[in-house]
């Protein structure tokens, strides 16, 4: 049972800043675009907004490879633009967490440009060096996600730097102390303008093996998949030490009132859990990626919600995700005339639901021509259908041009059917429920939504003009 905290009575709402709203015609959304869009967001019901990375970045990962954890990319505006924007969100109700990217920088970051400079850098030790092997070869097999070995040689120095992901984005070494204060303070300084918490990108990669030790190969890989996969990645993730960072992490979020630590975890349920910590010392939400990838059968859904409730330690609490910036969308997963029983699942699980831009409105899987691709992933490793760019499209707000995302072509394409299936569109048939077919399942969150109460047997939820509060 909830105690009362916003972030378990909440609906979160994912925002890709690129893709969201652009506000000066560069094509690429902005946060001057998320604050013209507060008016939605305070109507849909949304309670707090969760931003995808807005830090300056080389932008080689979209800005998942920052280069400076206290301020604002330029693409994306001003620092005085995400204070007008946390702004306004409070004035509205509405909490701000931010995208926090503590497993690696960018290859630009200062504090990197500083350790590969020699062996002997003061900050050498804060990311994760090695020899390579007598033959010249990797110092260890581990590979990197975005396919090819993790190490990176760097002949200036003689030795390799990992990197979980592109090369573009070493790892820092969280087993020195002084990156992990050199984090804590970056959080101190957000959190003091107003910032409401955090969701942590790839929280389970932080602690490697001090060993170096070889991962086992994965006696289940069969072709097709990513290259990653034919290891067993025992040595380069979910190591035992990560639990004692995460709480550090977590008395840093507690030194001020009513925030929140999100955890981005891809690991079974039963490891899954192990991240709330001792005593529920560690992230307030670890999130639950479990609907990702079920089986869209009734039955199985079922016995899933059955073991995650289980498996949940004594108090804590649980949440649910349909769709995020890295996995295809929902309507392109189950197909569109499931995505409201979808979101009607979404809703009415006991715990805290995230809900990804563009769901409500039952945005599809837009598939990328192969000259409009953007995503690193998918040009490191094509062909196996790890491309992210279909689920990160431009929201469909009306059927003026570029879906009145923009006034020019946007950075990626738009979805094939946005002059039809858009915001504008959704409120007309929310208000004029009469001229939705039953078999139309366009916005499964706001057409044909009875505008004053959302609720089930279980409890009530507040989204889309829903105002019943859950019971907790």
């Amino acid at each position: 049972m909830g105690d009362g905290h916003w972030w378990q009575q909440g609906v979160l709402y994912q925002i890709y800043p690129r893709s969201f709203q652009d506000s000066n015609g560069d094509g690429v959304g902005d946060l001057r675009g998320i604050l013209k869009r507060l008016p939605y967001l305070s109507d849909l019901g949304v309670d707090a907004l969760w931003l995808s990375p807005i830090f300056p970045s080389p932008m080689a990962d979209f800005g998942y490879d920052v280069a400076d954890y206290v301020g604002v990319d330029p693409l994306f505006g001003s620092v005085a633009d995400l204070d007008a924007l946390i702004e306004g969100a409070h004035a509205r109700n509405i909490k701000v967490l931010l995208d926090l990217v503590p497993n690696h920088t960018s290859d630009r970051h200062p504090w990197f440009i500083e350790s590969r400079s020699s062996r002997d850098n003061p900050k050498r030790d804060w990311y994760i060096w090695r020899d390579p092997r007598p033959d010249g070869g990797p110092p260890t097999n581990w590979m990197s996600e975005f396919g090819g070995s993790a190490w990176e040689y760097d002949p200036q120095t003689g030795q390799c730097y990992y990197h979980a992901f592109l090369k573009q984005q070493p790892d820092l070494n969280w087993r020195n102390p002084a990156v992990r204060a050199a984090i804590y303070d970056m959080m101190r300084f957000w959190l003091r303008r107003g910032v409401d918490g955090f969701r942590v990108d790839v929280i389970w990669h932080l602690i490697k093996d001090d060993q170096f030790r070889d991962n086992p190969p994965n006696l289940d890989f069969h072709p097709g998949q990513p290259p990653h996969r034919r290891l067993i990645p025992l040595y380069t993730a979910d190591r035992p030490e990560v639990h004692s960072v995460i709480s550090e992490m977590r008395r840093v979020i507690d030194e001020f009132d009513e925030r929140v630590l999100i955890g981005e975890i891809y690991l079974p349920i039963e490891r899954l859990v192990t991240y709330y910590g001792v005593d529920l010392s560690g992230a307030h939400l670890p999130f639950n990626f479990a609907l990702l990838n079920a089986p869209w059968n009734a039955r199985l859904i079922a016995r899933l919600v059955d073991e995650y409730e289980a498996a949940l330690p004594p108090g804590g609490w649980p949440n649910w995700v349909l769709g995020n910036h890295d996995r295809p969308r929902i309507a392109g997963r189950i197909g569109r005339e499931q995505i409201r029983v979808a979101a009607m699942l979404l809703l009415t699980l006991r715990g805290t639901p995230t809900v990804y831009y563009g769901e409500e409105i039952g945005m599809p899987q837009v598939p990328i021509p192969p000259e409009r691709v953007q995503d690193p992933f998918e040009k490191n490793v094509p062909g196996v259908g790890v491309g992210r760019d279909g689920c990160r499209t431009p929201m469909q707000w009306t059927s003026q041009p570029y879906a009145g995302f923009s006034t020019t072509d946007p950075w990626l394409p738009l979805a094939s059917d946005w002059r039809h299936e858009n915001v504008e569109d959704a409120r007309g048939r929310q208000f004029h429920p009469q001229s939705l077919p039953p078999t139309d399942c366009a916005a499964p969150l706001l057409a044909g939504a009875d505008p004053g109460r959302l609720s089930s047997d279980r409890r009530g939820r507040r989204l889309v003009r829903v105002h019943s509060r859950r019971r907790r």
